[in-house]
């Protein structure tokens, strides 16, 4: 389905500028589904993913900045993990940390990135 006046409604529009972004979209969403039986649903600035509420999220920083990343990986977690493989990591809310991770390549999308996914999905129940 395609949105209105150019909306993005598929991870295809979505990532229309980055074809390494969709890539890696697609391997979080293999990553996702073979971890838990999410709903996937993408807006006009990510795919989202979900339980009874979202968990995580890819999104093209592409659309917003100048920047040579393709995709980056959001995951909503009820604790804050320090690693420092994420670029940012905020708390939005009380028991909501924001966990925001580059993708570079497929292998960015490792047991322990599905590790947290799961957890995300079960914490969002």
């Amino acid at each position: 389905m395609t949105g209105s006046a150019g909306t993005p409604s598929t991870p295809e529009e979505l990532f229309s500028n980055s074809p390494e972004g969709l890539q890696l979209c697609q391997v979080v969403r293999s990553a996702v589904l073979s971890a838990c039986p999410a709903v996937e649903r993408t807006t006009t600035s990510q795919v989202a993913f979900r339980n009874r509420r979202g968990f995580a999220y890819v999104w093209n920083p592409r659309q917003h900045l100048k920047t040579e990343v393709p995709a980056v990986l959001s995951i909503a977690l009820p604790r804050r993990i320090e690693s420092a493989r994420f670029k940012e990591v905020v708390q939005p809310s009380p028991g909501v940390w924001m966990h925001h991770l580059e993708l570079a390549t497929a292998d960015d999308v490792d047991t322990e990135v599905t590790e947290w996914l799961r957890e995300a999905f079960e914490a969002a129940s």
